[in-house]
């Protein structure tokens, strides 16, 4: 194993954190919490315990860096039409077996590779991009959380707002922490929420931290939107899909924003055919049944449940395709133009944005 270079700049002590003796701590950073052993590193490959003191070996060093619609996220309620900077580095504390993004998540202790950013690097740059806000995304963000942390406060410091995309392990303390400078996350869950799916095939113990998480995110005022990536076979259980929709409108209400998404075939489960559409509108229904308001249905470019209806009438208020709005309805205050039922949308959609989202269409 490559030796590794503590005098790097992406090199620094790590947050949450105790020392257990022998040389040897615990990282409290997510739901995990490893005992890591000198020279040993956290299972997700990017903390490293050195004498006794537990180090992040990826601030700043970013995997990829773009300019994405807000609606990508996906963030369908929050900010609708702005362009968030997104941000990643490698590593992740899950290990997927069907992660679109595996060669960043999967990438660890010597693998890992990176461009160094500062904080302020990111925030100019997504200035100078005419971003409104900033996304940690595309590898789980816990994993950089000291940059993140870094680059939230400086972000809303200049008027741009913070999202994260997150699988949702980030221990309360964390959350607690972060939360004063995140305006929204998209949490995701996978195979319905299933434990046993989330054993086999993600390396994770049980999701059931998840909705901490989620609870401390919403008493923080953070706006929240859910995913579920739906596996065919694996991952598909319509009773598993209403134990995980019950518990959401529990732990976060009925109005939160929830996007059933499709499996494509990837990484060590690319023999795994995609998601059928029936499969996925049938879940549709579940969910609805069991109280949520906004249901979604992802990566299926062009399918009408794409777009936004209004809870109360059934009214057609927000049409998309893709990542993009195609036709706006809501009047002022984000009210149905039948009914004038108020939406769960936070910001009012601008004719500037508009005009970037057709443009890049």
């Amino acid at each position: 194993m490559a030796k590794v270079d503590l005098s790097k700049p992406w090199v620094r002590e790590a947050r949450y954190w105790i020392s257990l003796g022998d040389g040897r701590v615990r990282c409290n950073l997510c739901y995990k919490r490893c005992p890591i052993a000198d020279k040993g590193f956290g299972a997700c490959g990017v903390r490293y315990n050195y004498g006794g003191k537990l180090y992040t070996l990826v601030y700043g060093l970013l995997t990829a860096t773009a300019l994405d619609p807000i609606e990508k996220k996906p963030l369908t309620h929050y900010r609708p039409g702005s362009f968030v900077y997104s941000i990643s580095t490698a590593g992740c504390n899950f290990m997927c077996m069907f992660c679109q993004n595996w060669t960043l998540s999967q990438s660890r202790r010597e693998e890992i590779f990176g461009e160094f950013f500062t904080p302020t690097d990111v925030v100019e740059e997504a200035v100078s991009l005419g971003a409104d806000g900033i996304s940690y995304t595309y590898n789980e963000p816990t994993i950089f959380y000291e940059f993140m942390y870094d680059v939230a406060k400086l972000a809303k410091s200049k008027g741009l707002f913070n999202t994260m995309v997150t699988n949702g392990y980030m221990t309360p303390e964390a959350a607690e922490e972060i939360a004063p400078y995140m305006d929204a996350a998209t949490v995701d869950f996978k195979g319905n929420g299933n434990k046993d799916f989330y054993r086999k095939y993600m390396g994770v113990p049980d999701p059931e931290p998840i909705f901490e998480t989620l609870n401390v995110l919403k008493r923080k005022g953070v706006f929240i939107e859910i995913t579920d990536l739906v596996v065919p076979k694996y991952g598909d259980s319509v009773e598993d899909l209403r134990k995980l929709v019950r518990k959401i409108v529990d732990v976060v209400g009925p109005d939160t924003p929830f996007h059933l998404l499709r499996f494509y075939p990837h990484y060590k489960m690319s023999h795994v055919p995609e998601t059928p559409t029936k499969t996925l509108e049938l879940l549709s229904k579940v969910a609805k049944e069991e109280g949520l308001n906004y249901v979604y249905i992802g990566n299926v470019p062009g399918h009408p449940l794409e777009s936004t209806y209004c809870p109360s009438c059934g009214e057609l208020v927000i049409r998309r395709y893709g990542f993009y709005i195609l036709e706006w309805r809501l009047s002022n205050g984000n009210k149905c133009p039948k009914c004038g039922f108020k939406l769960n949308i936070v910001g009012e959609y601008k004719a500037s944005n508009r005009r970037r989202s057709l443009f890049t269409l």
